[in-house]
Parts: structure tokens; sequence; C-alpha cells
């Protein structure tokens, strides 16, 4: 049995990848090691020790940093965020299946966001928001600042899903009796869902992680990026890479929860059809 002979081509590209992957995953695997330091390890190799002290030290009240509440501050502003990019998404696609006058200016408007750089959004809000007599918080003006870069993103996911979805099971729908309102409950959603939560997954990591359109509109109170940026020129010990790691990880749970409900939505899917 004969093989095909690899070409130039496949090494260099599989040599990119091993390059994308290392570099990818290299700093998160040290960040790991380092944050199991014995109670006397520092900031670099070698380890001084292995232990979980640095995890126990984290949830312990420290001389700098807040880590509960910037967490519980960027949780809660990530649903928020998850929440509007699903429902402005899912209407945003619906509005765009028909033409109608202004279509492509807001279309344009929506998107462009995506080109202005991030500093000078966050930059604009605070300002914004100072010459408006109102206080800049994570609540209000952060979470404006999070959707003009989230909203795009999820606008543009359900232009393309609703650009692939025929019209022909809705009609079918409507023959058979079915209002409105039950077409889109009953046949259009369900077969969207896995979609939709992709964009909410989208929505809730761009805003968990996000720091540039944060640093100018957060407040008085940071978000968990901020916390860890101000931490990282104060904090000298391996904690730091402890709460590195535990977000991390709290980061792929949340994708591997995502992960099993779309599953779990094709496989009742492919039951009923």
């Amino acid at each position: 049995m004969s093989h095909e002979k690899r070409t130039l081509e496949f090494y260099v590209l599989a040599a990119f990848f091993i390059l994308f992957v290392l570099f990818l995953y290299g700093p998160l695997s040290a960040i790991l090691i380092l944050s199991f330091q014995g109670p006397d390890g520092g900031l670099t190799f070698p380890l001084n020790g292995v232990s979980v002290h640095w995890f126990y030290n984290l949830f312990e009240k420290q001389a700098v940093g807040d880590f509960g509440a910037s967490f519980r501050r960027s949780f809660s502003l990530g649903l928020m965020v998850m929440v509007v990019t699903v429902v402005v998404s899912l209407l945003a696609g619906l509005a765009f299946r028909r033409r109608f006058r202004g279509a492509t200016l807001l279309f344009y408007a929506t998107v462009a966001s995506l080109v202005v750089p991030s500093i000078i959004i966050s930059l604009g809000i605070g300002v914004v928001f100072q010459q408006g007599g109102l206080k800049p918080a994570w609540y209000s003006s952060a979470f404006g600042a999070h959707l003009t870069w989230t909203l795009p993103f999820g606008v543009l996911i359900m232009f393309a899903v609703f650009n692939r979805f025929s019209p022909a099971y809705e009609e079918a729908a409507r023959d058979l009796g079915a209002s409105s309102w039950q077409t889109f409950v009953h046949v259009a959603l369900p077969m969207i869902a896995p979609s939709l939560i992709g964009v909410g997954l989208f929505g809730f990591t761009l805003s968990y992680d996000e720091f540039a359109r944060t640093l100018m509109t957060s407040g008085s109170y940071n978000t968990l990026p901020l916390e860890i940026y101000g931490m990282t020129t104060n904090v000298t010990t391996p904690v730091l890479y402890a709460l590195g790691t535990v977000t991390t990880l709290f980061s792929f749970t949340i994708i591997l929860v995502a992960l099993g409900i779309m599953m779990l939505l094709r496989g009742r899917q492919a039951k009923t059809s």
C-alpha cells in the first residue's frame, strides 16, 4: 500500500501550527506550574517545593487586591452583556432578513466600533459620562462599552446563521396553520438555538476578560482584568499565578458547559427530524 508523499507546504504549515500551539499554551502551562510553588516559592523557576498553598491563600484576605469582589463584578457584567447581546443579535438577525430603508447605514454603524481602537471608545464613554454629570461604573458605562465590542460580533454571527436558514420550514409551519409566534418558537428557535448559545458564550467571554474598554469606564471598582493588571506591579508571590490558573479553568469550564448544551440540543433535533 503506497502512501502519498507529503509536500513542502504540509511541513511548513505543520511547523507553523506547532509554533502557534506552543505560543498559545506555553505561557498558560508556565503559570499553571508556578501556581503550585511551595510556601516559600517565588515568581520564577525552579519550583521551591510543590503545594496548593497559594490556592488557599487566594481565598484569604489579601494585602493588595480584592479577588472575590472583582470576580463577582466581572461575572455579573459578563452575564448582563451576554443576555443583551443574545437578544439584540437575534432581533437584528430577524430584522435584516427583509430589506428596509437605511439597512446598509445601520449595519455599518453597528460594526464600526470594531475598527475603532478600544481605548478610544473607553476614553470617549468615560468623558461623556463625566461631562453629563454621571459617575462611571462597571454596571453602566462599562456595560455600554462592552456592548460596543460584543454586539457587532453577535450581529455578524446571526447574519451568517440566517443567511443559511431556509424559510421553507417556516412556510410549511404557516401552511399547517401555525401563527407567526408559534412558527418562531417551535420551528425557527430550536434550529438556531445552538448558534444563540454560541453568541451568548462569545459575548460573555469577550466581556469577562475585556481590559481596554473597561479601563476608563469602570469607575471606582475594578473588574477582574483591571484587578489583575493592578496587582502585577504590587504582588510578589505566586498567588497571582494561582488566580490565573483558577480563572483559566473557570473559562474552560464555561466553554465545556456551553458545548455540552449545544450537543444536547443538536441530539434532540436529530431525534425529532
